[in-house]
């Protein structure tokens, strides 16, 4: 077990011991001076009778939905597509991953700049966007959000499905096309099948990704117009480092990292993922 000892302690370091701290702070009031001072479950009172909260969270639901929704399908596609072996494949699929080289503050400004209501696509294309002002009201601003996500995200998860395509052993495709299948029947019950750990793997990383995005919504909408795009990270940002409000903003985080546990376990469940077998049967 020695060989474990090392991930064991990073994992200690920089995981449970700051969680632990978090939840500490979030019983306290501290404003960034002086010595937290303890007072019980006045910062969780606070938080569920904030309506603003509460929208926040369905807000933080909601986008990582329409991610998993949108970016899902689109990275299965384009994974299975790049694995293939068609002509030109690799130059496209280089370039089709750029974005996922960039930072994601350095996307956000790209497309703050690129959807600027004064001098962006959108003004230029008023026949289209109406006004211009994607970030005016609260669905084209959420719209925004999903777009810009999926255009950066996109190329991370069809790299994982691109590897869990490689990996399906050619002879269920042999057998499949043996017993008449074309592409599409071979897509739906031999590839679909064999990437169901993948499918599930990518999706937890996505809620995960999803329910802590941050920098997106700090950059493009600051959580605007009003608090209509103001999701639980943008939320807990507003209250520890605008209202210099720690204790608050310390148990924001701590229900953040619930949620996104409860919501990981659940779809582990609801898959079966905790009870599959491999991946190969039938292969040998």
């Amino acid at each position: 077990m020695a060989w474990a000892l090392p991930a064991t302690v990073f994992f200690l370091l920089f995981a449970i011991v700051p969680l632990i701290l978090v939840a500490v702070l979030s019983f306290t009031s501290w404003s960034g001076l002086g010595d937290p001072v303890f007072n019980g479950l006045d910062n969780w009172t606070k938080l569920f009778d904030d309506p603003v909260m509460i929208k926040s969270l369905w807000l933080s639901v909601l986008l990582t939905g329409l991610g998993v929704v949108v970016q899902t399908p689109l990275s299965i596609l384009l994974g299975v597509w790049a694995a293939g072996s068609q002509r030109n494949r690799a130059v496209l699929s280089a370039v089709f991953f750029v974005p996922l080289l960039l930072s994601a503050t350095a996307v956000s400004i790209l497309w703050r700049s690129l959807l600027d209501p004064n001098f962006g696509v959108p003004s230029q294309m008023k026949w289209l966007f109406g006004d211009g002002n994607l970030f005016g009201n609260q669905s084209t601003a959420i719209g925004v959000l999903v777009f810009v996500a999926a255009w950066q995200f996109t190329p991370l998860h069809t790299l994982i499905y691109q590897g869990a395509t490689r990996a399906i052993p050619e002879v269920l495709y042999q057998a499949a096309a043996i017993d008449g299948a074309g592409r599409v029947r071979q897509f739906f019950h031999v590839t679909l099948p064999q990437l169901r750990n993948a499918i599930i793997t990518s999706m937890i990383l996505m809620i995960v990704g999803g329910l802590t995005t941050f920098d997106t919504v700090l950059i493009l909408t600051q959580g605007g117009p009003g608090t209509d795009t103001t999701i639980s990270a943008y939320y807990m940002y507003d209250k520890a480092f605008k209202g210099f409000d720690y204790g608050t903003g310390a148990a924001v985080a701590l229900l953040l990292v619930v949620v996104a546990t409860v919501i990981s376990l659940i779809v582990v469940r609801v898959s079966g993922f905790d009870k599959m077998a491999g991946t190969q049967e039938g292969v040998s």
